[in-house]
């Protein structure tokens, strides 16, 4: 599953500080690889501990965890949704990610100038949103067009439907609310809603950008943001980019983690980011573990059994027969899969088992 993340933000906020942390994230999770698709886009491995906690049982050939897709997106200004700056080229970066990062700036520093010349996280958060949301008053003002007449003249229960469905958007768009935060009762608002695709209904972390000295707590800006976006079905995340990059420079793991303990963190803010946004987009991990390989596999929350084996393998899926299932936990208690079995903690799954996070997984297919 290609998913991918995209950073974005007002010029001098952090963006690319963070983005080259996040490209040396190799160098903060063991020998896990960064792979650099464009000089823009990364492709950044999720730390997940289960993977060593199971290769130092099993001692597999290879570890291969999963991954998510980080976009370093150019800064977006004033104006962008009628195409100032690289206005149109920014959101049509923003429209092919899957959620965004939207870095805030949280610190004063007189040594980094502001585009706008103060600190004010709020202003430059509602910069973004006012031209997201315009681009999507677009969207939406060009479907209503469509279906209007059929909704109020005609018998069409579908163009009805749509009509109030795109209204509802539009007014919360033309109160200054993103589409995230409107709320739809039925499966039928909520697939119309989606087909449109916008901009400001995918999901959101703001990340807030500190000094050295909020890395722990936050500071008033953060308050700030929180109480801001309380509303808004978004998450926040703490970050000092600054001394992100002094992490990345440490060539070993001790090193890194006396460094994070001397300020008081328990793990770093790109290890934090990395696995948020994996939430963030909804997703879990099941595991495949062998003497081959101990592996890490995506899958969308709620999916059940056979949709999780498609992901091995389209196959897997169309030739399903059963799951053989053991939880994380208990492969750790017991130390091998056969210490399981004999312990009566395999379970065996039919089609309709809903796969759970850290769940080890072996397919029985036949195609």
């Amino acid at each position: 599953m290609a998913l991918q993340c995209g950073i974005v933000g007002l010029p001098n906020v952090g963006k690319s500080t963070l983005f080259n942390c996040l490209s040396n994230a190799k160098a903060q999770a063991a020998n896990f690889p960064f792979c650099t698709i464009e000089p823009n886009v990364g492709v950044i491995t999720v730390p997940d501990e289960r993977l060593t906690k199971l290769a130092e049982l099993i001692h597999p050939q290879r570890i291969v965890p999963t991954t998510v897709e980080i976009v370093d997106i150019a800064g977006l200004v004033k104006g962008a949704s009628k195409g100032e700056g690289l206005g149109n080229k920014f959101l049509a970066n923003i429209r092919e990610t899957d959620a965004i990062l939207h870095v805030l700036r949280c610190f004063n520093d007189e040594n980094v100038t502001h585009i706008d010349g103060t600190v004010d996280p709020i202003r430059d958060k509602e910069i973004i949103d006012a031209e997201l949301q315009l681009k999507d008053l677009e969207t939406l003002e060009a479907r209503i067009s469509k279906v209007e007449k059929q909704a109020k003249t005609g018998g069409d229960k579908e163009a009805k439907l749509a009509f109030e469905v795109y209204s509802k958007i539009r007014e919360a768009l033309l109160r200054g609310e993103s589409a995230r935060t409107v709320y739809f009762d039925t499966k039928d608002e909520r697939k119309l809603a989606q087909s449109l695709f916008l901009l400001t209904s995918k999901p959101v972390m703001y990340v807030c950008n500190v000094d050295e000295a909020s890395a722990v707590d936050g500071n008033l800006y953060v308050d700030a943001v929180r109480e801001a976006v309380k509303n808004e079905n978004s998450q926040i995340l703490v970050v000092a980019a600054k001394i992100e990059s002094e992490i990345a420079e440490f060539e070993t793991y001790e090193e890194r983690k006396m460094f994070l303990q001397e300020i008081g963190l328990e793990e770093s803010g790109v290890s934090r980011l990395i696995k948020s946004a994996y939430q963030l987009l909804n997703l879990q991990t099941f595991l495949t573990a062998g003497v081959q390989e101990v592996r890490a596999w995506t899958f969308q929350k709620g999916w059940k059994a056979p949709q999780c084996a498609g992901v091995i393998h389209t196959d897997f899926e169309k030739g399903f027969i059963r799951a053989e299932v053991i939880k994380y936990e208990d492969y750790i208690a017991f130390g091998s899969e056969n210490a399981v079995k004999e312990a009566g903690k395999m379970s065996v799954e039919g089609k309709e088992y809903v796969v759970q996070d850290g769940d080890i997984m072996h397919f029985r297919f036949n195609v």
